[in-house]
């Protein structure tokens, strides 16, 4: 039983890991990030595929933790989907790693390795390099700042080959 319960213990902990070669970002301050981004690039993966005008929105919770909410518009569902989920900091509040929960008991890594410092765009990964984000307070941005996080992506070790923009073309 001991055996197991470490195993699980060991397993739920590597969720909230950082990769080697990212650094969360320091002085990092969760009132100037809270509020809405808009996602403009991604590796792409199951729980965000086919979704277009995907938002995520953080605000503080009564508990300390950060509410997270995300939302995106299915094409093929014709329909918006949304999840809502906690996030908690790893290490202390100005440190840039989070772990969040969108199922209890399980959390993965959010960490925001490079922002910006007027706060208007934010690279954030996981646990590994299988999740990439590109976030903005905008829904767009200049050519620059895209090729900005391709650069710093692929420097990290990002195989950005399946990085998918993200449509956020209002829908008529």
């Amino acid at each position: 039983m001991k055996i197991l319960m470490f195993c699980l213990v060991s397993l739920l902990a590597s969720c909230v890991s950082v990769p080697r070669g990212i650094e969360p970002v320091k002085d990092f301050a969760l009132d100037r990030y809270s509020g809405t981004w808009y996602e403009i690039a991604r590796l792409d993966h199951k729980f965000e595929k086919g979704l277009s005008h995907v938002t995520a929105e953080y605000s503080l919770r009564d508990d300390g933790g950060v509410r997270v909410k995300n939302m995106g518009y299915s094409a093929a569902e014709d329909r918006w989907q949304e999840t809502v989920g906690k996030a908690y900091f790893v290490k202390d509040e100005k440190t840039g790693h989070l772990k969040v929960s969108f199922q209890w008991p399980f959390y993965d890594s959010y960490i925001i390795f490079q922002l910006d410092d007027s706060y208007q765009h934010s690279y954030v990964t996981g646990n590994d390099r299988d999740t990439l984000w590109l976030l903005s307070r905008t829904p767009s941005v200049d050519d620059k700042v895209l090729q900005d996080f391709k650069n710093v992506a692929k420097q990290k070790g990002f195989d950005l080959d399946s990085l998918q923009l993200v449509s956020q073309v209002p829908l008529d």
